[in-house]
This record gives structure tokens, C-alpha cells and sequence, in this order.
């Protein structure tokens, strides 16, 4: 443990965040100890520090992540230098297993939570299913190989900033297109994945994840679209008459209020829908990652810098 604080230049008993449920007090040296247990390298220390100060804020609301019964959890992703710095993956396999930082930052998190917060499955935890990425999940951006700026990037910090951004999400839903040639048939085919995420009788409720590939993103680049330009073409193919989706159309008795009958609305919220760049080099397969409630009484996206 004591190897492990070299990772930081903190002090052991500063206390980096109250955490949920039970708002203990998390200290430096609590966080190293898990970090430990997690498996870790002293240098991971910092990230891990980072994305507890993330998930510990009242945007995020960590509690009621931990509470619902939807099956979502803490999903991270790095940017910045230090990504390559620790020997993060954010290329073949960037979403599973097999790469030590990607692994144990996420699962030291989850261990801090669950022992010195107090949420554990069946208690404070109510997720009906749960997913295997609650066991941690994280991974790096790959910037390098992108034509548009990073998560971080849009979210307001320079590209040589450090940055961990914690999503509340649940496991990943692999999207297949290998015939799209042109941009504008890919935007409709992932267009239409993403309309069923979470459910496809709910918008503007449930925020999202879209993990581009390479040779998915290979079509924007070919194309000479930027970032701005995919999100608005996606937006139009994203806009649901919700007569088609109010409670009761089509004999399903799930859906909108009767009362939002007549609208035309978009499947997510201004800003809902992040757009990361990972993934190996071979392979027509982006995914999705659908969120939990958005907004008040939900969780936000939260970015924080990491810094050593």
C-alpha cells in the first residue's frame, strides 16, 4: 500500500470524496488500499482518484445509480498523455478484458464504493440484472487515430489535459453494418440502432454512448465530415411522430403520456448522446452504451482532470 501512495503526491489523509451510499469519508490511503486489491499499478493511482471525484458529485448521483434497478453503473473513459503514459487499451478488445490499467482502474472504483461507501449488491444496490461491466469498466479514447476532437475535447479541456469521463451506463449492444460505403447510409443504419436504446418508446429520458470504430469512422473521415456535422445528420434521423410511441399505439401499453400525442421529439436530450472513438482496426462494428435517467433526479455525465 505504502508502494502504491507513490502514485500520487497527495497527502495519504486527504479526503477525496464523500461515498455513497453511506457518504463516508474516502481518503487518499482508503482509495490506495482498494487500489491494491483491485490490482493496480502505483501509477494508475491518479485516474482512479480522478473518476471517484467524478462519480462522487451530486451530477452524477452516485446513490441513485446504486439504487435503481436498472442495470447501469460508472462507465470511464479516459483522455489525454497519460493513457499511453500507463499502457490504457483503446484499441483491439478496448471494451473487455485483457488490458491491466483498462481492468483494475475500473474495478478499484467499484471496490471503493462497495467498501468504504457501503454499496453492495442486495443492499443499497437494487440492479434487477446488473451487467459484468459493473465489476469496473473503463477505457481510453484512442485520439491518434480520430479525425474529430476527443470526448474530453468536447467537453471543454485542451488535448494535452488528462481527463477520466464517468457515464452511468449499462453493457455495451454491439451495432453491425459491413456494406455502408457513404456516410449517409451508416448515420441511418447506427441512426437506427440507436433508436432502440433502453427502449424504443422512450425519448429525451435516456441519455447514450456511441463507441465508433475505426473503419466505422474510416466512412466520416473518407467523407470529410467533422463532429458537427455527423451529430446533425444523426439528430434528423433521430426524431420519433410519437403517435407511434404513446401508450397503448400498436398494442403495447408501455410509452409516452397520451398527452405528448401529435409531437415530433428526438430520441435524446441536447448534448445526450456521446460520441467516443475506440476500437480495433479490423472489424464494421461500432456499440452502444444506453444510460439511466438523465437530468434532475438522474445522473449527468461528469469530466475531471486528472492530475497527479
Amino acid at each position: 500500500m505504502v508502494r502504491m501512495l507513490e502514485g500520487t503526491t497527495r497527502s495519504a489523509d486527504e479526503v477525496v470524496a464523500l461515498a455513497p451510499p453511506n457518504l463516508a469519508e474516502c481518503t487518499v490511503e482508503k482509495v490506495a488500499v482498494n487500489a491494491v486489491m483491485a490490482g493496480c499499478r502505483p501509477e494508475y493511482l491518479p485516474v482512479v482518484l480522478a473518476a471517484l471525484e467524478a462519480v462522487c458529485t451530486d451530477e452524477f448521483n452516485m446513490h441513485g445509480v446504486l439504487a435503481t434497478t436498472m442495470s447501469v453503473g460508472p462507465v470511464l473513459v479516459v483522455n489525454g498523455p497519460i493513457a499511453a503514459e500507463i499502457g490504457m487499451n483503446s484499441g483491439i478488445n478496448a471494451l473487455g478484458h485483457g488490458n491491466r490499467a483498462n481492468s483494475t482502474i475500473g474495478r478499484a472504483v467499484q471496490l471503493v464504493l462497495r467498501n468504504v461507501g457501503g454499496g453492495a449488491p442486495g443492499g443499497i444496490d437494487r440492479a434487477t440484472l446488473g451487467h459484468v461491466g459493473k465489476q469496473g469498466f473503463c477505457f481510453a479514447e484512442d485520439e491518434a487515430g480520430s479525425p474529430w476532437d476527443s470526448l474530453a475535447g468536447e467537453r471543454g479541456f485542451g488535448s494535452g489535459q488528462n481527463t477520466v469521463t464517468a457515464f452511468c451506463g449499462e453493457g455495451p449492444s454491439l451495432v453491425m453494418d459491413q456494406l455502408s460505403r457513404s456516410p449517409e447510409s451508416l448515420t441511418r443504419s447506427l441512426a437506427a440502432s440507436l433508436r432502440s436504446t433502453v427502449s424504443p418508446r422512450i425519448v429525451m429520458g435516456m441519455d447514450a454512448m456511441l463507441v465508433l470504430s475505426p473503419e466505422h469512422m474510416s466512412r466520416f473521415r473518407d467523407a470529410g465530415w467533422d463532429r458537427t456535422r455527423f451529430l446533425a445528420e444523426l439528430a434528423e434521423h433521430l426524431m420519433f411522430d410519437t403517435d407511434r410511441i404513446i401508450a397503448g399505439a400498436d398494442g403495447i401499453e408501455e410509452g409516452l403520456p397520451v398527452a405528448l400525442a401529435g409531437h415530433r421529439l428526438p430520441k435524446f436530450r441536447p448534448g445526450g448522446l456521446l460520441v467516443v472513438h475506440a476500437g480495433g482496426p479490423a472489424g464494421l462494428f461500432s456499440a452502444i452504451i444506453g444510460g439511466w435517467k438523465n437530468g434532475p433526479g438522474g445522473s449527468d455525465p461528469v469530466t475531471r482532470e486528472i492530475t497527479p
